[in-house]
Protein backbone atom coordinates (compact mmCIF):
# COMPACT_ATOMS: atom_id res chain seq x y z
CA UNK A 1 0.00 0.00 0.00
CA UNK A 2 1.52 3.39 -0.56
CA UNK A 3 1.82 6.26 1.52
CA UNK A 4 -0.06 9.51 1.63
CA UNK A 5 3.11 11.55 0.81
CA UNK A 6 3.91 9.13 -1.74
CA UNK A 7 0.36 9.94 -3.40
CA UNK A 8 0.56 13.33 -3.17
CA UNK A 9 3.68 13.05 -4.40
CA UNK A 10 2.36 11.50 -7.68
CA UNK A 11 -0.92 14.14 -8.18
CA UNK A 12 1.55 17.12 -7.81
CA UNK A 13 3.83 15.83 -10.44
CA UNK A 14 0.33 14.83 -12.35
CA UNK A 15 -0.05 18.28 -12.15
CA UNK A 16 3.40 19.81 -13.48
CA UNK A 17 3.59 21.80 -10.04
CA UNK A 18 6.84 19.56 -8.95
CA UNK A 19 8.66 20.79 -12.31
CA UNK A 20 11.54 22.68 -12.13
CA UNK A 21 10.60 26.09 -13.02
CA UNK A 22 12.46 28.19 -15.73
CA UNK A 23 14.56 30.72 -13.77
CA UNK A 24 14.81 34.35 -15.32
CA UNK A 25 17.92 34.99 -17.54
CA UNK A 26 20.86 35.96 -16.55
CA UNK A 27 22.39 39.30 -17.66
CA UNK A 28 25.67 40.09 -18.47
CA UNK A 29 27.54 43.30 -18.55
CA UNK A 30 30.02 43.46 -21.10
CA UNK A 31 27.58 40.81 -23.21
CA UNK A 32 24.34 41.43 -23.09
CA UNK A 33 24.61 45.43 -22.38
CA UNK A 34 27.44 47.85 -21.80
CA UNK A 35 27.97 50.55 -19.73
CA UNK A 36 27.89 54.29 -21.03
CA UNK A 37 30.78 55.80 -19.53
CA UNK A 38 30.83 58.30 -18.25
CA UNK A 39 27.42 57.97 -17.53
CA UNK A 40 25.28 60.73 -19.54
CA UNK A 41 21.78 61.30 -17.42
CA UNK A 42 19.40 63.66 -18.42
CA UNK A 43 19.43 66.88 -16.56
CA UNK A 44 15.83 67.97 -17.45
CA UNK A 45 14.76 64.21 -16.02
CA UNK A 46 11.99 64.65 -13.05
CA UNK A 47 13.31 63.17 -9.94
CA UNK A 48 12.13 59.69 -9.99
CA UNK A 49 11.78 59.02 -13.74
CA UNK A 50 13.89 56.77 -15.96
CA UNK A 51 14.96 57.31 -19.53
CA UNK A 52 14.56 55.09 -22.13
CA UNK A 53 16.29 56.45 -25.61
CA UNK A 54 16.11 54.72 -29.04
CA UNK A 55 18.57 55.63 -31.26
CA UNK A 56 16.90 55.15 -34.90
CA UNK A 57 17.21 56.47 -38.03
CA UNK A 58 13.94 56.61 -40.24
CA UNK A 59 15.75 55.49 -43.37
CA UNK A 60 17.34 52.64 -41.31
CA UNK A 61 15.52 49.18 -42.39
CA UNK A 62 16.19 47.72 -39.15
CA UNK A 63 14.95 49.69 -37.15
CA UNK A 64 11.59 49.93 -39.48
CA UNK A 65 11.10 46.35 -38.55
CA UNK A 66 11.95 46.92 -35.02
CA UNK A 67 8.34 49.19 -34.79
CA UNK A 68 6.27 46.64 -33.74
CA UNK A 69 8.24 45.50 -30.69
CA UNK A 70 9.52 49.63 -29.70
CA UNK A 71 5.63 49.92 -29.79
CA UNK A 72 5.02 47.09 -27.04
CA UNK A 73 8.20 47.92 -25.12
CA UNK A 74 6.62 51.90 -24.97
CA UNK A 75 3.05 49.89 -23.76
CA UNK A 76 4.76 47.97 -21.36
CA UNK A 77 7.87 50.22 -19.39
CA UNK A 78 6.29 51.26 -16.13
CA UNK A 79 4.64 54.64 -15.72
CA UNK A 80 7.76 56.05 -14.63
CA UNK A 81 9.76 55.41 -17.65
CA UNK A 82 10.07 58.24 -19.97
CA UNK A 83 10.62 57.49 -23.74
CA UNK A 84 12.73 59.60 -26.25
CA UNK A 85 14.19 59.62 -29.37
CA UNK A 86 17.87 60.04 -30.76
CA UNK A 87 18.33 59.99 -34.26
CA UNK A 88 21.36 58.72 -35.90
CA UNK A 89 23.65 60.83 -38.58
CA UNK A 90 26.26 58.47 -39.07
CA UNK A 91 25.39 56.90 -42.14
CA UNK A 92 24.90 60.38 -44.80
CA UNK A 93 24.95 57.67 -47.94
CA UNK A 94 21.60 56.76 -46.95
CA UNK A 95 20.04 60.44 -45.97
CA UNK A 96 20.59 59.69 -42.47
CA UNK A 97 21.30 63.18 -41.63
CA UNK A 98 17.93 64.49 -43.47
CA UNK A 99 16.17 62.71 -41.37
CA UNK A 100 17.60 63.58 -38.67
CA UNK A 101 17.10 66.94 -39.06
CA UNK A 102 13.27 66.76 -40.31
CA UNK A 103 12.99 64.99 -36.91
CA UNK A 104 14.41 67.56 -34.31
CA UNK A 105 12.63 70.27 -37.07
CA UNK A 106 9.42 68.38 -36.52
CA UNK A 107 9.87 68.12 -32.51
CA UNK A 108 10.92 71.49 -32.31
CA UNK A 109 7.43 72.18 -34.36
CA UNK A 110 5.36 70.35 -31.85
CA UNK A 111 4.45 67.34 -34.24
CA UNK A 112 7.48 64.86 -33.96
CA UNK A 113 5.02 62.60 -31.75
CA UNK A 114 2.21 62.46 -33.92
CA UNK A 115 3.84 62.06 -37.07
CA UNK A 116 6.93 59.67 -36.19
CA UNK A 117 4.97 56.57 -37.48
CA UNK A 118 3.97 58.03 -40.42
CA UNK A 119 7.12 59.30 -41.17
CA UNK A 120 8.30 55.33 -41.09
CA UNK A 121 5.26 54.56 -43.63
CA UNK A 122 6.91 57.66 -46.23
CA UNK A 123 10.11 55.47 -46.11
CA UNK A 124 9.31 52.38 -46.56
CA UNK A 125 5.37 51.98 -47.61
CA UNK A 126 4.21 54.74 -49.52
CA UNK A 127 8.07 55.22 -50.65
CA UNK A 128 7.32 58.76 -51.09
CA UNK A 129 10.91 59.65 -49.01
CA UNK A 130 12.40 56.34 -49.37
CA UNK A 131 16.00 55.97 -50.38
CA UNK A 132 16.35 52.83 -51.79
CA UNK A 133 14.82 52.10 -55.14
CA UNK A 134 13.01 49.05 -56.48
CA UNK A 135 16.06 47.36 -57.72
CA UNK A 136 17.44 47.84 -54.26
CA UNK A 137 19.87 50.28 -54.71
CA UNK A 138 20.29 53.96 -53.50
CA UNK A 139 17.80 56.48 -54.83
CA UNK A 140 19.43 59.39 -56.70
CA UNK A 141 18.95 61.84 -55.66
CA UNK A 142 18.32 60.76 -52.38
CA UNK A 143 14.69 62.87 -50.57
CA UNK A 144 16.03 66.57 -49.53
CA UNK A 145 14.33 68.60 -46.09
CA UNK A 146 12.14 69.89 -49.14
CA UNK A 147 10.48 67.06 -49.26
CA UNK A 148 10.36 66.15 -46.06
CA UNK A 149 8.96 69.81 -45.74
CA UNK A 150 6.06 68.85 -48.08
CA UNK A 151 5.40 65.58 -45.63
CA UNK A 152 4.95 67.53 -42.58
CA UNK A 153 2.90 69.80 -44.54
CA UNK A 154 0.61 67.14 -45.85
CA UNK A 155 0.31 65.01 -42.51
CA UNK A 156 0.53 67.93 -39.83
CA UNK A 157 -0.19 70.93 -41.72
CA UNK A 158 3.20 72.59 -40.86
CA UNK A 159 3.59 75.32 -43.77
CA UNK A 160 6.70 74.14 -46.28
CA UNK A 161 8.02 77.78 -45.45
CA UNK A 162 8.02 77.80 -41.91
CA UNK A 163 9.43 73.71 -41.40
CA UNK A 164 12.14 75.39 -43.66
CA UNK A 165 12.76 78.00 -42.04
CA UNK A 166 12.54 76.01 -38.47
CA UNK A 167 15.11 73.39 -39.95
CA UNK A 168 17.57 76.43 -40.33
CA UNK A 169 17.02 77.43 -36.81
CA UNK A 170 19.81 78.05 -34.03
CA UNK A 171 17.10 76.00 -31.49
CA UNK A 172 17.73 72.88 -34.28
CA UNK A 173 21.55 73.54 -34.87
CA UNK A 174 22.03 73.45 -31.53
CA UNK A 175 19.87 70.36 -31.08
CA UNK A 176 21.57 68.77 -33.89
CA UNK A 177 24.64 69.49 -32.19
CA UNK A 178 23.75 67.85 -29.08
CA UNK A 179 23.03 64.76 -30.89
CA UNK A 180 26.58 63.92 -32.34
CA UNK A 181 27.66 64.42 -28.85
CA UNK A 182 25.27 62.19 -27.32
CA UNK A 183 26.42 59.42 -30.28
CA UNK A 184 29.87 60.06 -29.72
CA UNK A 185 29.21 59.71 -25.85
CA UNK A 186 26.84 56.58 -25.70
CA UNK A 187 29.06 55.14 -28.22
CA UNK A 188 26.69 53.99 -30.57
CA UNK A 189 27.65 51.91 -33.42
CA UNK A 190 24.62 50.39 -34.20
CA UNK A 191 20.66 51.07 -34.77
CA UNK A 192 18.33 50.51 -33.42
CA UNK A 193 20.02 51.34 -29.91
CA UNK A 194 18.15 51.35 -27.01
CA UNK A 195 19.95 53.94 -24.07
CA UNK A 196 18.81 53.57 -20.24
CA UNK A 197 19.14 56.47 -18.13
CA UNK A 198 22.55 57.10 -19.93
CA UNK A 199 24.13 54.48 -18.47
CA UNK A 200 23.44 51.61 -19.97
CA UNK A 201 23.66 50.48 -24.10
CA UNK A 202 22.06 47.61 -25.29
CA UNK A 203 20.95 46.72 -28.64
CA UNK A 204 19.00 43.85 -30.65
CA UNK A 205 22.30 41.34 -30.88
CA UNK A 206 23.59 41.83 -27.32
CA UNK A 207 20.52 40.89 -25.94
CA UNK A 208 19.70 38.24 -28.38
CA UNK A 209 16.88 39.14 -30.02
CA UNK A 210 13.64 41.32 -30.07
CA UNK A 211 12.14 39.99 -27.20
CA UNK A 212 15.04 39.50 -25.02
CA UNK A 213 16.09 43.31 -25.60
CA UNK A 214 12.47 44.46 -24.26
CA UNK A 215 12.79 42.06 -21.01
CA UNK A 216 16.33 43.68 -20.51
CA UNK A 217 15.40 47.08 -20.85
CA UNK A 218 12.95 46.54 -18.64
CA UNK A 219 15.06 44.60 -15.87
CA UNK A 220 17.68 47.84 -16.45
CA UNK A 221 14.77 50.10 -15.68
CA UNK A 222 13.81 48.34 -12.62
CA UNK A 223 17.28 48.39 -11.90
CA UNK A 224 17.29 52.01 -12.03
CA UNK A 225 14.67 52.46 -9.86
CA UNK A 226 16.03 50.42 -7.28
Amino acid sequence: MKSLNSICMAALLALGVGAPVRGAPTWTEGVNYFLVQPARPAATLPPGKVQVTEVFSYACPACNVFRPSMRKLVQTLPANAVIDYLPATFNPSEDWPMFALAYRTAQVLGVADNTHESMYDAVWSSRELAVIDASNRIRSPLPTIEDAAKFYNKSAGVPVDKFLATSKSFTVDLKMRSDEGLLRAYGIDRTPTIIVNGKYRVHVQSAGGDEQLLELVKWLVAKEIK
